[in-house]
């Protein structure tokens, strides 16, 4: 009996052990991403380094299907411009991606700021059905509609055949690309952007490695550039269930939390629209231009404003990376009530940001062939690109101010100044301009190129001086509360 009696003490001791090891080591692990502790610049660059680079392997992701494209015996011109088309319907995707998961991340950084496990918990559980619903109907509505949308974007009977076949393989894996970029978010909110980088860097290395495998070795030209990114995207889809069920992550996707809440929905929504916005009004520039482009330059032309756009990726890539780094502290903090971190935070990202951006534009501006060289040997393409070029990115470091005071509004949880802004800069400057600018003057397709640069300059100056004018005043009365 005294045995027995000492066999259960042992028991009752280990898993009293086991409970509070296991209790302490979550506790660490929070501990080690809590953002209101060390230097803000330094918890900014442990997150936005490896976000970085996993933007720099992202945009490898898009941009390598169109360098091995290009270089399609006899069919390369029309093989990119046909890509190019494609863009518009992606964009669309991408838009829902970040309406969920950009709406969903900012909010788990708050509530995990507040101390709310379970209310950050249940955000990201119903964020994640949300992907699941809308990739299963963005493929049925995208398949059913193809050829319509196809030849509303600027397809003509030469490129059509080429973007149908790489849109039908792409929309199949839809649901895939929906959980890569979306639930990717509550990765690298949770502090874990190495393990973000992981995500994206699996997809990229496996796009990168088929690509030739489907496109030249099996002759497959785009079908294979489709089927090469469907089956990476599925690659990062998988490594980031297995990581949000498993013991390292902070905030678990647990099933019970996939039940949708209509108040979180709409949290969820709100916040998210400014990215959804951003992507949806990228998809209508895109839409505009290519239909502009082909009206007054033919299909030589769309081809020019996809090699721009896989330009305008890579150098945009780092401000992104910054700026997706720095989200996630400052919403903590702000979450936290540590409001003069919140204030370094947005100092530091601001200026590090214009500096990268000011630097970008001199180099595109003194180099513009090499850039082009890279997606195009076409002579013809090249002698329109390089001038395009210019024009397109006069400018290019007021995109930065747009950048930074979006990041801000969307960290902070200011749903509606993030929605206007995005909304301003492209649809009441660009889409306009990009209409009304080739009629004047006879600019033809310059005019369409120099919308850009325009809409960045008033769109980001008022961006940017709303951003530090209503930041200011609201985190200056907050800290004058007990």
């Amino acid at each position: 009996m005294l045995q027995l009696f000492r066999n259960h003490l042992i028991g009752l001791r280990y898993l009293i052990c086991s409970a509070g090891y296991k209790v302490d080591k979550e506790r660490r692990i929070a501990l080690k991403n809590d953002f209101t502790k060390g230097s803000i610049v330094k918890n900014i660059l442990n997150l936005a380094f490896p976000m970085t680079l996993a933007q720099l392997i992202n945009v490898l992701y898009n941009v390598v299907d169109r360098i091995y494209i290009a270089r399609i015996p006899d069919e390369a011109t029309l093989s990119l411009t046909a890509i190019g088309l494609t863009l518009p319907i992606i964009t669309i995707v991408i838009a829902f991606a970040n309406l969920f998961g950009m709406g969903g991340a900012p909010l788990c950084s708050i509530a995990r700021g507040r101390g709310d496990k379970e209310e950050a918990e249940r955000i990201m559980g119903n964020s994640f059905a949300l992907l699941v619903l809308f990739g299963i109907l963005l493929t049925v509505i995208g398949l059913v509609f193809k050829k319509p949308m196809l030849y509303l974007f600027g397809a003509s009977d030469a490129t059509f055949p080429y973007a149908d076949n790489y849109l039908t393989i792409y929309l199949l894996g839809n649901i895939f690309v929906m959980i890569g970029l979306g639930m990717n978010s509550f990765i690298n909110s949770q502090g874990f952007g190495k393990i973000g980088m992981i995500t994206v860097l699996l997809g990229a290395l496996a796009n990168i490695i088929l690509d030739p495998v489907f496109i030249f070795g099996f002759n497959m030209g785009v079908k294979g550039a489709a089927l090469a990114t469907v089956i990476s995207q599925f690659l990062s889809a998988a490594w980031i269930l297995f990581f949000l069920t498993g013991k390292k992550a902070i905030l678990k996707l647990r099933i019970p939390y996939f039940k949708l809440k209509p108040s979180l929905i709409k949290n969820i929504v709100m916040l998210g629209l400014s990215g959804f916005m951003m992507a949806i009004t990228n998809g209508a520039v895109q839409i505009m231009c290519n239909a502009s482009l082909r009206f007054y330059g033919g299909d030589l032309y769309v081809g020019v404003m996809t090699v721009i756009n896989s330009i305008r990726e890579v150098i945009s890539m780092p401000v992104s990376g910054l700026t997706n780094g720095a989200q996630p502290v400052m919403g903590y903090n702000y979450g936290a009530g540590a409001y003069g971190r919140v204030r370094s935070a947005i100092k530091f990202m601001s200026v590090v940001c214009i500096t990268y951006t000011v630097i970008a534009w001199g180099v595109l501006h003194l180099f513009p062939y090499f850039f082009v060289n890279i997606f195009s040997q076409d002579s013809q393409l090249l002698d329109a690109a390089l001038p395009s070029l210019r024009v397109y990115f006069f400018g290019f470091f007021m995109m930065s101010l747009q950048f930074a005071g979006q990041a801000v509004f969307v960290a902070l949880g200011k749903a509606k100044q993030a929605v206007f802004f995005s909304l301003l800069r492209k649809v009441v400057i660009v889409i306009p301009l990009t209409l009304l600018l080739p009629r004047l003057f006879d600019l033809g397709t310059t005019g369409v190129f120099l919308a850009e640069p325009i809409s960045n300059f008033i769109g980001g100056t008022a961006c940017f001086a709303t951003m530090i004018s209503l930041v200011k005043k609201e985190l200056k009365e907050k800290k004058r509360k007990p």
